[in-house]
């Protein structure tokens, strides 16, 4: 399946984010713990889910948290990985729980900053024009 290239995602991303009774937004950002370069959960989506569960399924296993999808794919992006074009699906996800410990917590670390910070933490990332897109939205808490 990973020679699969074509219009239809092969891949689930969620932004993780919690809004504050003040309505202070907050973005939960991963990396890999052997590198500077900071991402969003992301991965694979298994036969027999949809790119939404994949989502919210990679959120906590890379990031430690749950909780739901809000509204629809923000839209996709694209990127290379060992000579094949992945596209992959974004949802923005509020978290209603952050777990202590989680299944790649040994190999990732996350780390929760403002939106703005998230932004220039994803600098060159392609999801960027994305989250830049639904910027306004989040701070209004239209989602």
């Amino acid at each position: 399946m990973l020679g699969q290239t074509g219009p239809h995602p092969r891949q689930a991303a969620a932004i993780p984010l919690v809004r504050s009774p003040a309505g202070d937004v907050r973005i939960c950002l991963i990396r890999r713990r052997d590198s500077d370069a900071w991402g969003i959960p992301k991965g694979f989506i298994d036969p027999g889910d949809t790119a939404l569960e994949a989502a919210v399924t990679e959120a906590y296993e890379e990031a430690g948290v749950t909780g739901q999808v809000i509204g629809q794919t923000l839209g996709t992006y694209t990127y290379r990985k060992r000579g094949t074009t992945l596209v992959v699906a974004v949802f923005l996800m509020e978290v209603l729980a952050e777990q202590a410990t989680w299944p790649e917590m040994r190999w990732r670390q996350r780390r929760w900053c403002t939106l703005e910070e998230a932004m220039s933490l994803l600098n060159g990332h392609p999801v960027l024009p994305l989250l830049s897109d639904a910027r306004e939205t989040i701070l209004e808490g239209l989602v």
